[in-house]
């Protein structure tokens, strides 16, 4: 369905320039949820931006690398063919919907919108579609809520609002950019049932998330990633149940759980580097108790663990 490959994104600031995505590779089938995790500013938005062309340019440039779409290249068509695809084979549920939704506009027009761009649709039609899945996402009163502005809405009706627009194409491709940042638990416990009636269509889903929680209860497949870079991917339960990678696993420990004594919660030493200033050699070798010294100059490559498992640490040279 989707497969990223070596993909390398800069940015140009007054402070000069530096890499948010370092050779990223990724894989995502039909009818799979893929999750990407890591800690913010590591990379992850950019990267889900960099599939539907947004990044902003400038300061943004994608450097090197290769998406390909069902056998496209997205970086390689023209872009009236790339504003064909958005919205309707690939849909994109924003990190804050607030900023995503025009305030300009009523919540009817901006569906209606997005549907007659790619349908040949009458206006009533479409209408009534874009009602119908406002009911499915569960906004109460979806007739009225037709005639609402974006700020009229609280936090959680924006994201189903959002996630009605990228659901009424019927896609291939959903792109989730943590589509429960800032909500009440409440709130995104009925999100993520909605993601799962997303799975059941067989639509295929990149959801991206710092929450490793999230990506374990959610995702077929897994990659986490650090400063720039792809440390480990695999099937999510091998991820999670023998992690390779020393960033993983400190990630899987700092999860909260019910065990957890008050104050005892686990920290990751350290702090995520500046991107203007990235360490040589493996990035997290600064943080990481295990650093070989070697570490610390060359970058290590991915090592094949078995059963599509494989992370990029010295560790396992010789495990």
């Amino acid at each position: 369905m989707l497969e990223i490959k070596q993909l390398t994104v800069s940015f140009e600031t007054d402070r000069g320039s530096f890499l948010a995505v370092d050779r990223v590779s990724l894989r995502i089938k039909k009818g799979e949820t893929v999750g990407l995790a890591g800690e913010s500013g590591c990379g992850k938005s950019a990267t889900a931006l960099s599939i539907l062309r947004l990044i902003p340019s400038p300061p943004g440039q994608i450097e090197t690398g290769h998406i390909y779409f069902d056998e496209m290249d997205l970086l390689a068509i023209d872009i009236k063919k790339m504003r064909q695809i958005r919205g309707h084979e690939i849909s994109m549920i924003f990190q804050d919907p607030g900023s995503a939704l025009s305030p300009l506009h009523r919540i009817g027009r901006q569906l209606v919108e997005a549907i007659m761009c790619h349908r040949d649709e009458k206006k009533k039609d479409a209408w009534l579609m874009a009602e119908n899945w406002l009911k499915k996402v569960g906004v109460p009163g979806p007739k009225e809520k037709m005639f609402a502005y974006p700020h009229q809405l609280s936090g959680g009706m924006r994201q189903r609002v959002m996630i009605a627009m990228a659901m009424m194409m019927d896609p291939k491709l959903i792109i989730a950019d943590e589509p429960t940042t800032a909500l009440d638990v409440t709130t995104q416990a009925q999100i993520f049932d909605l993601v799962r009636q997303m799975r059941q269509r067989q639509t295929s889903m990149l959801l991206i998330s710092h929450d490793m929680g999230v990506i374990r209860e959610m995702c077929d497949q897994a990659a986490i990633m650090y400063a720039s870079k792809i440390v480990e991917r695999g099937k999510t339960d091998d991820l999670f149940s023998n992690p390779a990678h020393p960033y993983t696993r400190a990630l899987i420990k700092a999860i909260p759980r019910l065990s957890t004594r008050p104050g005892r919660l686990n920290a990751i030493p350290g702090r995520v580097p500046s991107p203007f200033d990235y360490p040589p050699g493996c990035h997290f070798h600064d943080r990481c108790p295990h650093a070989l010294k070697k570490c610390k100059t060359i970058a290590p490559p991915f090592f094949d663990l078995g059963n599509d498992h494989e992370a990029a640490c010295f560790l396992l040279e010789t495990a």
